[in-house]
């Protein structure tokens, strides 16, 4: 520290005998030409080279930051797992099996005679205050699998928190707290963010409570194909704010300190941030949230189709080809669900959907958010293309089991309850399986059906309940409880399970 000062003096000293130096240089000139000049001149104003610089036309982010923050809260989750087999760690450590064999003891004996205690696993992220009376929007996969949440305040007071409702698909979930009179922000419309905008994001990296960071809209409507739900809903905001491990659900907000978004995730392949970071738009989470609160779980909205994107690199293949189309732009409906929405407005296999309410429809990301923001039972306009005409067809949507019901926390479908990722069945599998149809496993899930039954990968499904099932769609409208699962493995052998999961 006294070097430091030290220097500091000295160079206090320089700066000053430089200032009586060019003092010196002043006088001298003003001696000799008798009028008192500057020793250099500069210019007083930028000329015309330069853009004319406007009083308050730049964004002041101070305002949105210094509120904002205020709405912002760490969450950590507690999670109970079993501790691994042969583990010994705490106060005995890893070498306690080594004692016992000093005495002849087998290996296994302390475990056998000690139970294994579920140990503590914590997972940190954040959150966002939408209402005074302590409910807080997050990511699903901030507060998935919890058997404890703890939310901390900006002003560091901390609760106990209740999960109110999740909703996977969409990577949104919705959490309350026992407070009053809470600092909130103010939800703003993401549909109204430009391209180059200022943005904010607000949350804890790294466990830094209140940590901002600045950014521009860099675009909107992404789809990364990140989320893990085979009905994933995805049109992220894309922005360069400087998002870590830590801002999962905490908030992106514009220079008026409304929300426009939740961040979720980055793209990065070291598990920090790179440059790229990415939002639930406010025009899904607005409407996620109102259900959650309401029902408990997402009234979502579907056509009964699906769909691929005509981009040029689509119609460039021999798929592509296939469709007689040459003009890239909007969506390809593939297949149409004939007790779907879509089939009973008039729309079928080989149309182009190219509007949405309104709203000009360019790849799937485009349909999925402006989907988001309904229900079943709406009534829509959607503009689809049928060979040269473009026609305005109203849809009455409809829920995935095939109605335009509300659906409860109750009613689970066969596709949630079975816990796995599903894919339609080719017809050379068909022929070769001598089946009509069905849907093949192609991934296993934690705590399904699929998983307690111990049904392996490639096993096809061909009937629940004795219910046929040739589609995906079909485990979707099974809405009872799971008795009896019939299919066939890829080798031929023909196996029927009775889960004993409820």
């Amino acid at each position: 520290m006294r070097k430091v000062a030290l220097f500091a003096g000295m160079l206090t000293a320089s700066v000053l005998a430089g200032g009586a130096t060019a003092y010196t240089v002043a006088k001298a000139t003003e001696k000799e030409n008798g009028v008192r000049r500057p020793a250099v001149e500069f210019a007083s104003n930028v000329g015309t080279h330069f853009t004319a610089y406007e009083e308050g036309g730049y964004p002041d982010l101070t305002y949105a930051a210094e509120n904002a923050v205020k709405g912002v809260v760490n969450i950590v989750n507690t999670q109970e797992v079993p501790t691994p087999a042969g583990s010994y760690g705490g106060e005995y450590g890893g070498g306690f099996e080594q004692f016992f064999d000093l005495f002849g003891i087998p290996r296994g004996y302390e475990r056998q005679q000690q139970p294994q205690r579920p140990r503590e696993q914590k997972s940190g992220g954040s959150g966002v205050i939408i209402s005074p009376d302590g409910y807080i929007v997050t990511n699903n996969h901030v507060v998935e699998n919890a058997s404890k949440l703890k939310v901390t305040l900006n002003d560091k007071r901390s609760f106990d928190a209740k999960v109110i409702g999740t909703d996977p698909t969409t990577d949104v979930a919705l959490i309350k707290i026992e407070a009053e009179d809470l600092p909130t922000i103010p939800m703003g419309d993401s549909d109204d963010l430009r391209l180059g905008e200022w943005v904010l994001a607000i949350g804890s990296p790294y466990g830094l409570q209140s940590t901002i960071t600045a950014g521009i809209v860099s675009a909107k409507g992404r789809s990364l194909k990140a989320l893990p739900s085979q009905y994933s809903l995805e049109s992220f905001i894309q922005t360069d704010a400087a998002v870590n491990p830590g801002n999962s659900g905490g908030a992106l907000v514009n220079t008026r300190g409304e929300l426009v978004g939740i961040n979720t995730l980055i793209q990065s392949q070291t598990g920090s941030y790179i440059g790229y970071s990415f939002a639930v738009p406010t025009s899904i989470v607005r409407k996620v949230v109102v259900d959650l609160k309401e029902h408990g779980v997402v009234q979502r909205a579907v056509l009964g189709i699906s769909y691929v994107p005509l981009t040029e690199e689509y119609l460039e293949t021999e798929e592509g080809k296939a469709t007689g189309i040459e003009t890239p732009g909007g969506l390809y409906v593939a297949e149409v669900d004939p007790e779907g929405a879509a089939y009973e407005a008039g729309i079928r296999k080989g149309d182009v959907i190219v509007e949405f309410d309104g709203v000009k429809i360019e790849g799937s990301a485009g349909l999925s958010e402006e989907m988001a923001k309904h229900r079943p039972n709406d009534k829509v306009t959607i503009g689809v293309k049928k060979g040269a005409d473009v026609k305005q067809i109203d849809v009455v949507l409809r829920n995935r089991a095939g109605n335009t019901e509300v659906i409860t926390k109750e009613v689970v479908s066969a596709y949630d309850a079975l816990g796995g990722r599903f894919a339609e069945v080719t017809d050379k599998t068909r022929k070769t399986l001598k089946i009509d149809g069905g849907v093949q496993v192609v991934g296993i899930e934690p705590g399904g059906i699929l998983e307690s039954a111990r049904i392996r990968k490639g096993y096809v499904i061909t009937h629940i309940n004795d219910r046929p099932v040739r589609s995906v769609a079909d485990l979707n409208r099974i809405t009872s409880k799971i008795e009896y699962i019939e299919g066939v493995y890829p080798d031929g052998r023909v196996v029927a399970y009775s889960p004993t999961v409820k």
